[in-house]
């Protein structure tokens, strides 16, 4: 009883998450301020490129954002709508519609809460760096082709793929918009782009959207706006569901959740890799995380997760526990109150312009550079893994990338295992030919033990084969089987076998597969060379001796 009380406790926020507030309230309230005009315009532009519209991407900052500063895991992540998200929600808004928005929120959010609760908070340790840099690569791309047509003032093409959407967007520019929305974009990313160069503390995306926001408004430019935001937040209700409809929603449910918790998961192991706020737990981050989804749904937002870009600048703002998050999301209802009206006029533009250099600082060249110049395996994991992401599915390619870079450590781990015959210690004694010595090493599994079976079985003139086992660092139930049907096809041969040195981790495999019990004689396992050196030496000779013919009296 004590032990599911104490991982209940784990996953539940407690007085201990506050505990330094005291000391760094300050810093936490001026980075939750600058997080907070630093997700605006990044929460309004997600939701607009969702599909679900600007009004659900800023209701998720807000709602998600407190839920997972105060359930999730980390004392310094910030969550909200992210970019990986909106390139999984389009196509779901394309083909379900934008009320269909809220409802796979709050059933992505329960699989996620779900995924906490069973402990996989720690999975996310087995994602290869070049899948999650192919990952990231990828996203950006897909990010900044979504944003081609609203930065042309045209509407996207009918195609589900980001990139082939915004070649066929080509076909409706008109010219007497296009100019003005590049020009629009261009002065945006001029600005975010100069504005750290001057100070760091200047908020690039707000500045740009505030001053080509009022030059299109004074200049009545004809370019389209955000439209009507609401000025209070929602209340909270249930989306219409049917079981048909939940039906159809599975698959994307899934893949929302998994791309959710994947997200998360990496966002807060970079947060406490770049701060000193003290680990992250895995597991009450999903929690955390599920709850901020389902929230967030029922007030009509759209999938939050941690958001690695958000979260950087609360800790190079100076934000060191849950507060700066919390303070992030009061911001924002301080919008919603009192701004609403005039956030309504930014044209959709100058988001598609945050959004598209957004997507090209996710994109590190030193780290492209980094992983291609590794290994060849490495460099074809991400490579792959980019394109599948831009080609087909983002959890798709997390897979896929994962089922690569499994090949390729397999195949390493395999090469990394090896049979090699040995000379008989020193002195040698007449009848040492008919005796080999054979050491297996590294890893015999699956991937290496055909070859290592082949190479044995092959020796011919010999009468008594010595298999050394003690430099065998891995061992699975198809490695052992196959030492098994090796000593059994020596022993038809008449091949005395003699096995030295099985490791006590292996010994019971070795057992329970018939390695022992394959052997002609029970007291042919030894624990020392020299004692089964001696014993192939002793057969040998009374094999000698037997041979010969009785002499004549």
């Amino acid at each position: 009883m004590v032990k599911p009380l104490r991982w209940l406790r784990a996953l539940l926020p407690s007085w201990t998450d506050y505990r330094s507030v005291r000391r760094t309230w300050r810093g936490d309230l001026v980075a939750g301020i600058t997080v907070g005009i630093v997700a605006l315009p990044l929460a309004l532009a997600f939701g607009v490129s969702s599909g679900a519209g600007a009004e659900s991407g800023l209701i998720t900052a807000i709602i998600a954002g407190i839920i997972a500063a105060v359930f999730g895991g980390s004392n310094i992540q910030v969550s909200g709508p992210t970019g990986a998200m909106v390139v999984v929600l389009g196509p779901i808004v394309a083909t379900h519609g934008p009320a269909v928005v809220a409802l796979v929120s709050i059933m992505a959010g329960a699989v996620v809460i779900v995924g906490g609760a069973l402990g996989l908070g720690r999975l996310v340790s087995f994602i290869p760096w070049p899948v999650i840099e192919g990952f990231t690569l990828g996203i950006a791309v897909i990010i900044f082709m979504q944003q081609v047509p609203a930065a042309l003032g045209t509407t996207p093409g009918h195609s589900s793929n980001a990139v082939v959407a915004a070649i066929q967007s080509l076909n409706s520019v008109q010219g007497s918009t296009v100019l003005w929305a590049l020009a629009v974009v261009a002065v945006v990313a001029i600005i975010m782009i100069a504005s750290p160069r001057i100070h760091r503390a200047i908020p690039g995306s707000l500045v740009a959207i505030a001053v080509v926001s009022t030059v299109v408004v004074l200049a009545r430019i004809p370019l389209a706006r955000i439209g009507q935001l609401p000025d209070v937040i929602p209340s909270p209700a249930l989306p219409a569901a049917s079981p048909s409809l939940m039906a159809a929603l599975i698959g994307p449910v899934l893949t929302v959740a998994a791309l959710a918790a994947i997200e998360s998961l990496l966002s807060a192991r970079v947060a406490a890799s770049i701060s000193d706020t003290g680990p992250f737990n895995g597991d009450r981050e999903l929690v955390g995380q599920g709850l901020a989804s389902i929230a967030s749904g029922m007030f009509g937002g759209m999938p939050a997760t941690g958001a690695i870009a958000r979260t950087a600048v609360n800790v190079r703002s100076g934000g060191k526990s849950r507060l700066a998050a919390i303070v992030h999301s009061l911001v924002l209802v301080a919008i919603v109150y009192l701004a609403t009206g005039v956030v309504s006029q930014i044209p959709l533009a100058a988001l598609s312009g945050v959004l598209m250099v957004t997507a090209t600082r996710m994109i590190s060249l030193h780290t492209v550079r980094s992983v291609v110049g590794s290994t060849r395996s490495d460099a074809i994991v991400f490579v792959v893994t980019a394109l599948i992401t831009v080609s087909f599915d983002l959890i798709v390619a997390v897979g896929i990338g994962i089922a690569v870079a499994a090949f390729f450590a397999l195949r390493g781990l395999a090469k990394s295992g090896g049979v090699h015959r040995e000379p008989l210690p020193l002195p040698g004694v007449p009848g040492d030919e008919g005796i080999a010595l054979f050491r297996l090493d590294g890893a015999l599994f699956f991937g290496a033990a055909d070859r290592m079976l082949a190479r044995v079985t092959e020796i011919d003139n010999v009468s008594v084969v010595i298999i050394r086992m003690s430099q065998l660092q891995a061992l699975d139930a198809t490695g052992a089987r196959v030492i098994a049907e090796m000593i059994r096809l020596l022993e038809r041969r008449g091949i005395t076998v003699l096995v030295k040195g099985i490791q006590p981790e292996h010994t019971r495999l070795a057992s329970r597969l018939g390695v022992i019990s394959a052997l002609r004689h029970q007291n042919h396992l030894f624990t020392t060379l020299d004692a089964a050196v001696e014993h192939a030496r002793s057969h040998v000779a009374r094999a000698a001796l037997a041979s010969k013919p009785p002499v004549e009296t």
